[in-house]
C-alpha cells in the first residue's frame, strides 16, 4: 500500500488569523428560513410544522429560531403564517431573549411546564391539546413533525409516519387530526438533496468559519505544547476550551483508553510509543487527527515502523483526491467509490461515510454514500471526515470543515464578511502551494489547519505533502 505522492515535509504551521465573534444572526436571517419552510409545506400541503428539541436535539430549533433549550424540552409551531409559537418550560423562558426572532417581537412563546424538570411548578400551563387547537391543528390539518432523523423504506415500510419525537406530542397530534395526517418532515431541514440546512448563507458561513478557527486554534496549541507524563486531561486542557457550547463530547484517546471509541480522557498517561488521537467540536466545527505519540518511526512498536509509507501516506493521497475531486455537481458516489478504491477496506477500515454535512448538529446527513445520486451543490457544508482504522497502525485524519461556494456566493461573503473570505483564501493558497492539493475553486477552507496532518505528534512540524 506504499504511495510515493506523499512525503513528509517540515514547516512551520501558518497563521491566518483570528475570527471575531460572529455568532447571533439578523431577525431577518431567521425570518428567511421560516418562509423556505412554509414554501416547502406548501408544497407538500402540510398546514403546519411542529419542531421539537431538547438539550441533545437542539440544532432545528436554532436554525429556525436560534433558540436552543436548557435543561428542558421545548416545541416550535409554524403555521402557514403568522408569528411562530414556542413552547417552552420554566427555566427556558428567561432564554428565550437569546433569539433574534424572539427580541424582534416575531416570536411568541407560551410557558408549557410539563417541559420543565420534574417537581418543578407545573399548575400555571393549558393543555398541550388546547394549545394545538389555539394553533388552528384541527382534524382537516396536516402537520409535519421535525425532530432530528428521518427514516425511509429499509427502515419501516411506512416510513413517513414512523417519527421519532416524544410520544405524548405525536398522540396529542394525531387525536386531533388522525393517524394519517401526522407525517415526519425532518428531512425538509436535514436531506442532503434538498433539505434547507444542507446548503448556507453567507452569514452561516462566517459565523461557522468562526467556531472552525476557535476550534482549530485550540489543536493547534495543543501540539504546540504536547508532551508526554501528563495525564490526558492535563493534555485536553491544551485546547482552550472557551466555554462556546460543544456540538460533541471532547474526545481523547491515548495509553488508557485505546479500546474505547469516542471516549473523552480518563486520566491516563501520555506515553511515547502509544497511538493518540484528539479533538474538539465547538457547535457547527469539529476539529480532529489521529497519529503517534513519536518523533519518528524509531519511536514506534516495530510492527508499526511502516505507518507513515504503508497508512498515513495512502490516507493523505486519498484526502487529497477527495478534496480535488470536490466540485458542484460531481455525485456523491464519486468520493464514496474514490475512497473505497484508494482505501481498500481490509487495510483501511473506512466503514461510515467519507464526508458529511455539519451544521450546529455534528451531523446532519451525508451526500456520500453507496450509489449516491446526490449531487454537491453550493453552499454545502461539508466536514471531511474520513476515518481510517487499523490493528496495526491505528489511524490517521485530517477533520476540518469546508464550503462549497460558486461565484454569487463567494461574491456574497466577500461583500459582507470581507475578513472570513480573505482568510479562506489564505487557506486556498496554502493548501496548494505548501501541500500541493490541486484545490477546486469553489472549495473555501474553514479551519486554520487546513489539511495539516503530522503523523508525529512530538514532532508537529513534519507534515505530511503531495510531492511537487
Amino acid at each position: 500500500m506504499k504511495n510515493e505522492n506523499v512525503y513528509l515535509k517540515e514547516i512551520n504551521w501558518p497563521e491566518f488569523g483570528l475570527a471575531s465573534p460572529i455568532i447571533y444572526p439578523e431577525a431577518e436571517e431567521i425570518e428567511n428560513r421560516i418562509c423556505k419552510c412554509r414554501e416547502m409545506m406548501e408544497q407538500r400541503n402540510l398546514t403546519h410544522l411542529v419542531v421539537y428539541g431538547d438539550r441533545e436535539h437542539f440544532a432545528n430549533l436554532m436554525y429556525l429560531a436560534h433558540f436552543d433549550p436548557r435543561f428542558e424540552e421545548a416545541l416550535l409551531i409554524i403555521g402557514r403564517e403568522g408569528g411562530p409559537l414556542m413552547l417552552v418550560g420554566n427555566e427556558c423562558v428567561g432564554h428565550l431573549t437569546v433569539s433574534p426572532l424572539y427580541n424582534a417581537g416575531k416570536l411568541r412563546y407560551e410557558r408549557y411546564q410539563p417541559f420543565s424538570l420534574i417537581s418543578q411548578p407545573r399548575d400555571e400551563s393549558r393543555g398541550l391539546t388546547e394549545i394545538l387547537r389555539e394553533e388552528g391543528i384541527n382534524n382537516d390539518s396536516r402537520v409535519g413533525c421535525i425532530g432530528w432523523k428521518y427514516y425511509s423504506d429499509i427502515e419501516f415500510a411506512d416510513y413517513k409516519k414512523a417519527i421519532e419525537i416524544p410520544s405524548f406530542i405525536v398522540d396529542n397530534l394525531r387525536s386531533i387530526c388522525g393517524y394519517d395526517n401526522v407525517l415526519n418532515a425532518s428531512d425538509i431541514l436535514m436531506s442532503p438533496a434538498y433539505g434547507l440546512k444542507s446548503v448556507l448563507s453567507a452569514f452561516e458561513i462566517a459565523h461557522f468559519e468562526f467556531v472552525n478557527v476557535m476550534a482549530s486554534e485550540g489543536l493547534k496549541n495543543l501540539f504546540e505544547n504536547f508532551r508526554v507524563g501528563i495525564t490526558d486531561f492535563e493534555l485536553i486542557a491544551e485546547h482552550h476550551y472557551t466555554g462556546y457550547p460543544l456540538g460533541c463530547h471532547t474526545g481523547i484517546k491515548s495509553s488508557g483508553n485505546q479500546h474505547i471509541g469516542l471516549s473523552s480522557p480518563v486520566g491516563a498517561i501520555i506515553k511515547k510509543g502509544e497511538p493518540c488521537s484528539t479533538g474538539i467540536a465547538y457547535w457547527g466545527s469539529n476539529i480532529c487527527r489521529a497519529g503517534w505519540v513519536a518523533e519518528n518511526e524509531s519511536d514506534l512498536p516495530e510492527y508499526a515502523r511502516e505507518y507513515v509509507q504503508n497508512f498515513a501516506a495512502p490516507y493523505f493521497y486519498a484526502c487529497a483526491q477527495w478534496y480535488e475531486n470536490m466540485k458542484i455537481g460531481t455525485k456523491g458516489k464519486v468520493f464514496r467509490e474514490l475512497i473505497d478504491k484508494l482505501l481498500p477496506f481490509d487495510d483501511f477500515g473506512v466503514y461510515l461515510n467519507p464526508g458529511h454535512l455539519i451544521h450546529f448538529d455534528e451531523w446532519v446527513s451525508s451526500p456520500i454514500y453507496k450509489d449516491s445520486e446526490d449531487e454537491i451543490r453550493s453552499g454545502m457544508y461539508l466536514q471531511v471526515d474520513i476515518i481510517p482504522r487499523s490493528k496495526k497502525y491505528f489511524s490517521s485524519r485530517m477533520e476540518d470543515g469546508i464550503v462549497i461556494a460558486d461565484e454569487k456566493l463567494k461574491n456574497e461573503l466577500k461583500e459582507q464578511y470581507p475578513d472570513t473570505y480573505n482568510r479562506c483564501m489564505a487557506r486556498r493558497a496554502f493548501m496548494i502551494e505548501e501541500l500541493g492539493i490541486n484545490l477546486p475553486e469553489e472549495i473555501l477552507p474553514l479551519s486554520n489547519i487546513p489539511a495539516i496532518v503530522p503523523p508525529f505528534f512530538l514532532n508537529s512540524k513534519k507534515i505530511l505533502s503531495l510531492k511537487p
